[in-house]
């Protein structure tokens, strides 16, 4: 009798790939989110957390709530009829935005009681003889062979560890999540992915978080012609955070105030200088109504010293 398998992908494009290599048989849901922005609940597949969803989505990224409903919603409601299947695949990346879809995906998962079902990960990141982290669909098609054979069975300790994950993240305490950072897992990458989302708060000295912080350096120390070239940067060297095109964006237009355009290149104004330099506090200038998870990202400030949270 052949098993029934589920593959729960990332994206589109690793879904097409492996439907055109013909590399696994199975059904397709495919995880079109970005759970790692804006308010999320615990149950995501519930009303009211699916409204909140579409109405920060509509009004940050211009998603319309017939958009959500075709990419999202429908998907989700593939998982209604889980019980059929044998086995559950799940296929996400080494960054902080692939991990809280994939822990929330687990947390539904669970929920619906299925525990004793093999779920499986195919999980991209580090590679022999390569100093760049690569995603799925970055894969040559011997690597992503390779890394389907030698997928990791979750066991429970895992699985309850990141539906663990999800619900502290959905929480308005970020500084529980601290204390996961250490846990032994089969989540190769999930100590980096979580120091990353601390380290997403302000800075206690300068208002900005790493990553602003990080494309204000880039600025500085490279010859960079025009925003166009600094969003490749951005993209290219942003560490684990895995953002797109949508998200990073907004990570720079909120930080034109610290930026000058030449004819010649990009430069940091004296504010930026003051910034990059710790020597002002751009705190109340950056402040909006913005959420990770359960909680606002501004009433939270981060001591890059102890590497811990401070609540205002």
């Amino acid at each position: 009798m052949e098993i029934q398998t589920l593959h729960i992908t990332n994206g589109d494009s690793i879904t097409e790939r492996l439907q055109e290599l013909k590399l696994v048989s199975g059904d397709f849901m495919i995880w079109r989110e970005m759970l790692c922005e804006g308010p999320t609940e615990i149950k995501i597949e519930h009303d009211s957390s699916i409204k909140k969803r579409k109405s920060f989505l509509k009004k940050y990224y211009r998603i319309s709530n017939t958009n959500y409903n075709q990419k999202f919603v429908t998907e989700l409601q593939k998982l209604n009829n889980i019980e059929a299947y044998d086995e559950i695949i799940l296929w996400f990346e080494y960054d902080l935005f692939c991990h809280m879809n994939m822990f929330a995906a687990i947390n539904l998962l669970l929920r619906k009681k299925l525990n004793k079902i093999p779920i499986y990960l195919v999980c991209s990141g580090q590679i022999e003889n390569s100093q760049k982290y690569l995603g799925l669909c970055e894969l040559s098609d011997l690597q992503l062979k390779l890394h389907f054979e030698n997928k990791i069975l979750l066991n429970l300790n895992d699985l309850e560890l990141a539906s663990h994950i999800w619900t502290l993240y959905c929480e308005s305490n970020p500084q529980k999540i601290a204390g996961q950072i250490k846990v032994n897992s089969s989540f190769n990458y999930l100590p980096l992915c979580l120091r990353a989302h601390l380290q997403r708060f302000p800075n206690m000295l300068t208002g900005l978080n790493v990553l602003e912080h990080n494309i204000l350096e880039m600025v500085n120390t490279h010859q960079i012609k025009n925003i166009k070239q600094l969003m490749g940067y951005s993209l290219e060297y942003q560490g684990y955070y895995g953002y797109g095109d949508m998200q990073m964006k907004r990570v720079l237009a909120r930080l034109f105030q610290f930026l000058d355009q030449t004819k010649e290149r990009l430069q940091l104004s004296e504010r930026g200088k003051l910034a990059l330099q710790q020597k002002k506090n751009f705190y109340n200038t950056q402040m909006l109504e913005w959420y990770y998870g359960g909680v606002k990202k501004y009433d939270y400030l981060y001591n890059n010293e102890t590497h811990n949270l401070l609540k205002l």
